[in-house]
């Protein structure tokens, strides 16, 4: 505990500095000998970009949280239909997690987005000892917007609302039984996940929220500070009225995403400085083919296409980096030499990405139908 609290006291007093720092060297065309040595796993053959007003420079891909098929890596580790059932005490499953992000750090990936229960509390377990090796992203989703938002609203229908300052409340709460829970003292990122695409929080709700997040910047439990949503209006309303406070946002970004004509959510991004990474960059796994194991007979194919998906991503230079879910090390070598290969797709390669999209979108479930909403920001 004691070794914790040094590192968090050590962060609050010189994080402004060294953001200032890295901020330039962002804008350099090199990096220099000390500019790199800011950079947490500095790889050469990694890109870094620029988070938004942060000050961190972060890889240009990073790892998502979802571990969507890693029964295929882990058998059995699954123990009820969904991936969030996977069992976190699991030998298996907890050397998986442990290998994937020794990796990550290996190839110089930077950064871990975590926003469920589940995820907080697998890859604080796969940082135990090395906590200063990644940045790292926190959502208590359970507990958090879209649990408390719900419990708000039905509250004003029926006559009995909440107090002011209840939404605030929630949130800090949601926060302090995270950290409680994982031994957690500070995050680099708290990102609170929101309402998904159908359905928007009212004024008082969101106010509550930034109110949450200012707070737990000021008391150092975070670094930075945003959220995550799926409703693009939504998102660009709320960078333009709390831009002193969204640091960055969280939001799809697949390979079929481009930008929207004249008023796109990129415009409001790249014009408010706010860091932007994409989940969803294989649209849920519906850009492959096989089952995602190292040896399957589809899996040649497959890398291919995820290289052809992340370079078309990083071709936006307003995001930060996509972050995509990984279950083995392959893959994460797959999404490293990506990021190192030739950025501009040609037109065999485009096609093969824009082929391979038009039959993962043939062949979405229901409840993923809302990915064809992201095709035009």
């Amino acid at each position: 505990m004691a070794e914790r609290k040094v590192t968090r006291r050590k962060f609050v007093q010189s994080s402004a500095a060294a953001a200032a720092g890295v901020v330039a060297a962002g804008a350099a065309s090199k990096l220099s000998a000390a500019d790199k040595k800011k950079i947490i796993n500095y790889n050469e053959n990694m890109e870094y970009r620029p988070c938004g007003k942060t000050g961190m420079m972060v890889s240009a891909a990073c790892l998502g949280g979802h571990w969507k098929r890693i029964d295929k890596m882990v058998p059995g580790v699954f123990k009820g239909r969904g991936w969030l059932s996977a069992d976190l005490n699991d030998k298996g499953f907890q050397k998986n997690r442990y290998d994937v992000v020794t990796r990550c750090m290996e190839v110089g990936i930077n950064y871990i987005d975590a926003c469920t229960i589940q995820e907080v509390k697998a890859y604080s377990k796969a940082l135990e000892g090395r906590r200063d090796k990644m940045y790292l992203g926190f959502s208590w989703y359970q507990e958090e917007m879209r649990s408390v938002g719900r419990q708000w609203r039905d509250a004003k229908k029926k006559g009995k609302p909440k107090p002011a300052g209840w939404v605030t409340q929630k949130m800090g709460e949601a926060m302090d039984h995270g950290f409680k829970e994982t031994g957690l003292e500070y995050v680099d990122l708290w990102r609170i996940t929101m309402e998904e695409q159908s359905v928007k929080h009212d004024k008082v709700e969101v106010e509550e929220m930034m109110r949450a997040l200012e707070k737990a910047k000021k008391q150092g439990k975070a670094r930075f500070i945003g959220f995550s949503s799926h409703h693009r209006e939504h998102i660009k309303s709320l960078i333009e009225t709390y831009p002193e406070i969204v640091d960055i946002i969280v939001t799809p970004y697949h390979a079929k995403t481009k930008e929207m004509p004249g008023d796109s959510l990129f415009k409001t991004i790249a014009k408010y400085k706010v860091g932007f990474f994409g989940i969803k960059p294989f649209s849920s796994n519906g850009l492959f083919k096989g089952d995602s194991t190292p040896d399957n007979p589809q899996a040649e194919t497959d890398n291919r296409l995820a290289r052809l998906a992340i370079r078309y991503v990083l071709c936006n230079p307003t995001i930060t980096a996509p972050i995509p879910g990984m279950i083995n090390t392959q893959q994460v070598d797959n999404v490293a030499k990506a990021v190192a290969e030739r950025r501009k797709l040609d037109v065999a390669e485009a096609k093969e990405l824009e082929e391979a999209m038009d039959e993962a979108w043939a062949k979405l479930p229901p409840d993923y139908q809302w990915l064809k909403d992201w095709e035009y920001v």
